[in-house]
């Protein structure tokens, strides 16, 4: 039954990458992901767990000094067939509310409210409607 839960995590988490990426959110390959680390865009990177050892030297010194989370629970094929390439040993997310997203979806937090806005999300009443009594 987890196999269950954890593949359709990952559909779930690879279809928000895609829609990035048709959003123009995400960044594909490794100097391109260096760069918007650089740039201080990213919010979280995704690296391949089998890519290959120079590429990960040159991102994941990076990601962790700028303490963007990374994710490498995936292969650089499953990246790459979400990019549409054979493989791709990283990619990044400078979308904040995308990359919240995902990450809800890879710790089981989706649907929770949390962060700074959580008090104000969802609230009913007068409060909320910006009128006085």
């Amino acid at each position: 039954m987890a196999d269950g839960r954890d593949a359709e995590r990952d559909r779930r988490v690879l279809g928000l990458v895609g829609l990035g990426l048709r959003a123009r959110t995400v960044v594909v390959g490794v100097e391109q992901v260096r760069q918007a680390v650089k740039g201080g865009a990213v919010y979280v990177a995704f690296v391949g767990h089998d890519a290959a050892a120079h590429s990960r030297a040159k991102v994941d010194p990076l990601l962790r000094a700028r303490g963007v989370r990374v994710l490498d629970e995936w292969s650089a094929a499953a990246l790459g067939a979400v990019a549409g390439r054979e493989a791709v040993a990283a990619l990044a997310v400078i979308d904040p509310a995308l990359a919240r997203g995902i990450v809800d979806v890879v710790d089981g937090v989706e649907g929770q409210q949390h962060g700074p806005r959580a008090a104000s999300r969802g609230r009913r009443g007068p409060r909320s409607t910006g009128r006085a009594g």
